[in-house]
Formats: C-alpha cells, sequence, structure tokens
C-alpha cells in the first residue's frame, strides 16, 4: 500500500468520524471542527518529507547529500519502505505532545 492508498483510506475513515461526530452532536460546527484537525493531523503525518526527517536530529540543519539515483529508483525504493517508520524519541515526543494537545483540545470542544 502507497502513500496514495493510505492517503485515500485516511480521508475515508475522517469523513466517517465526521458523519459519527455531526450525528452524535447535532451540531454542524463540531462536525467542521473534526474535520478540520482530521484533516491538519492527516497532513502532519503523510506530508513531510520523513526521508529528510529519518536522519539524526543533529543532521536536521544540514543540507542532504544528493543522491545518484534516479527519480524513478528513488520512488520505487520509498514505497516498500513506506511502513519502516523510524521511531526517534525525539520525533515521537513531538508528535505525541502536538497530537496529543489537538486531540485534548478537540475533545473538550465535541464533548462540550
Amino acid at each position: 500500500m502507497g502513500r496514495d492508498e493510505l492517503l485515500r483510506r485516511s480521508l475515508v475513515a475522517l469523513a466517517a468520524a465526521v458523519v459519527v461526530t455531526g450525528v452524535a452532536t447535532a451540531s454542524v460546527r463540531k462536525a467542521v471542527a473534526t474535520y478540520v484537525y482530521g484533516i491538519l493531523a492527516i497532513a502532519g503525518v503523510l506530508l513531510p518529507d520523513w526521508e529528510f526527517f529519518d536522519r539524526d536530529f543533529s543532521q536536521w540543519l544540514t543540507p542532504m547529500p544528493a543522491s545518484r539515483r534516479t527519480a524513478a529508483a528513488a520512488a520505487a525504493e520509498r514505497e516498500h519502505d513506506i511502513w519502516k517508520f523510524k521511531p526517534y524519541p525525539l520525533r515521537m515526543t513531538m508528535l505525541a505532545t502536538i497530537y496529543g494537545f489537538g486531540l485534548y483540545k478537540w475533545w473538550n470542544y465535541v464533548s462540550s
């Protein structure tokens, strides 16, 4: 499953969550808040250049060395590495903090 399929499945799951939220709360504003939070969450996970961020944190401020592979070869290799997410502690802490705070604020808004 490539990034396109993952994006498609994420958007379908988000649409289901928006419908469930809208029906359960009978509020269009809360459904829209769910949609906005979901789109930001999906974009935050799927859009970044993970090849760049898969390096050590100390290397983030230096340019990435140019590879001598063709673009097609690099894309074919990334298709197989889509699930090889390297759980660096700093990245996991940062993602958990950002998404945890966002989920907390979203839940407070929807449950009120």
